[in-house]
């Protein structure tokens, strides 16, 4: 069982060689435990948010000499003391100091018992508290700052908002049934369909905006296809710009797929680099290369079909189109070796010469334009997390019944029953009316020390 009354210690830099090291204890012991292994100030007579140097002793023996930040309740991460040790990197250095804490008393904290412990003692809401998780996990521009809007409570603030307004008309709703024999109706009618509306508008943007939030959380894998030879290994290394792939008049030259990550606007592109694709070979290597390269496509979130604009016919064009099209792929169309064309241009059709990077910027820019499909707005909430979306769809449908339900006159016990439920799957992003098997399995995906 979970005990919130036990000091815990953790690393909190990641395992392995490095410079610096860092330990964290938290917990009603924490400053009394370090004190009992450190050699310098009297660390629980120093105010908070102070550093102190000093030596940790193990014994009469020297450990390591140290740096001890010192964080008292309730102004600390997790709302008790909390104490870092800031020693050198070695991890036997690290383990023996970790060990000699757990001799005095501190328990090894389990996978995210720190932000865990900063929710229960209400620094952090529920979904402050995951977006910790999303920052550590950030890996461009659009998702650190995703990541920072709601860890500095911008999404929560929204849900409050929404679930204040309801509940004040909760209360009049459950008024009523009080007085449920003298047919009175203390909830202006008209005003709650207003609300409803609004409150349906709101939930449904934020919704909608996960299709964005995934976009950014997870990256857009993009498959690059077309023949052999059409330049897609060169085009991979233009718009990497770097030699990231071979590159020969060989046909069949890839027989496998690579894969690069390119960041564009904030958000990351996984580029797959396919063997070409063509109807017959001999060679049962390419073969299979080839047949990766079908499976890749159908998997990815946006294909490049780049063909040679010299050689390939409108009808070769056309029919690849179609089975974009019944797939429902996402695909842009990539003419290559545009510089020896002579023909008119396709208005949905790009021109590049990869060999020269001939409007690589261009293609660029029309990638995250299919993707993003607008000007990623990074102040407003764009919703990362599965779990808050599958709760937003709840919302939704409870607002739904709702609004039915005020439609068809039905008895004010059973929106009653409506308005609770709309309000149980706000609460449940924010944390509000979590239970506690549904919190150790949020928080244990996070990393230890966090």
């Amino acid at each position: 069982m979970y005990n919130i009354n036990e000091t815990i210690v953790a690393l909190a830099t990641p395992p392995g060689v490095g410079a610096i090291g860092v330990i964290r204890l938290s917990g009603a012991k924490a400053i009394a435990i370090i004190d009992s292994i450190f050699k310098g100030k009297k660390l629980v007579s120093q105010p908070s948010h102070t550093i102190h140097f000093g030596k940790i002793m193990d014994g009469d023996k020297a450990l390591d000499e140290v740096v001890v930040s010192l964080y008292k309740s309730p102004k600390s991460y997790t709302g008790e003391d909390v104490v870092e040790i800031s020693g050198h990197g070695s991890q036997y250095i690290l383990e023996q100091i970790i060990n000699l804490c757990i001799a005095n008393g501190a328990h090894m904290a389990k996978a995210g018992e720190f932000t865990q412990r900063a929710f229960l003692n209400g620094k952090l809401d529920l979904a402050q508290a995951e977006a910790v998780a999303d920052l550590i996990a950030s890996q461009s521009g659009a998702a650190q700052q995703a990541a920072m809007h709601n860890l500095r409570g911008g999404f929560s603030e929204e849900l409050k908002a929404m679930r204040e307004q309801l509940i004040q008309f909760s209360a009049l709703i459950e008024l009523e049934l009080d007085f449920s024999q003298e047919d009175v109706e203390f909830a202006d009618r008209t005003k709650f369909y207003e609300l409803i509306n609004h409150l349906n508008t709101s939930a449904q943007k934020l919704a909608d905006s996960f299709k964005l939030g995934n976009v950014i959380r997870n990256g857009v894998s993009v498959a690059i296809i077309g023949k052999p030879n059409a330049g897609k290994s060169t085009l991979l290394n233009a718009l990497l710009n770097e030699e990231r792939a071979i590159v020969s008049d060989i046909a069949g030259t890839t027989r496998d797929t690579i894969e690069e990550t390119l960041n564009i606007n904030g958000v990351l592109f996984r580029l797959i680099d396919t063997a070409g694709i063509r109807e017959h070979t001999s060679d049962v290597i390419e073969s299979i290369g080839v047949q990766r390269s079908m499976d890749t496509m159908k998997r990815a979130d946006v294909v490049l079909y780049l063909y040679d604009v010299n050689t390939t016919t409108a009808g070769e064009i056309k029919e690849q189109v179609a089975i974009f099209e019944k797939e429902h792929i996402k695909y842009l169309l990539v003419a290559n070796k545009a510089d020896m064309w002579t023909g008119n241009e396709e208005s949905n059709t790009i021109y590049i010469s990869a060999k020269n990077k001939d409007n690589i910027l261009q293609l660029k820019q029309a990638l995250y334009k299919l993707v993003v499909e607008g000007e990623i707005n990074t102040e407003g909430t764009i919703i990362t997390n599965a779990r808050h979306y599958a709760s937003l769809q709840e919302v939704l449908k409870s607002l739904a019944d709702i609004k039915s339900g005020l439609d068809n006159h039905i008895a004010s016990d059973l929106i009653a029953l409506d308005i609770r439920r709309c309000l149980f799957y706000l609460g449940e992003i924010t944390g509000e009316v979590t239970t506690e098997d549904k919190l150790d399995y949020i928080f244990s995906k996070f990393c230890i020390g966090k």
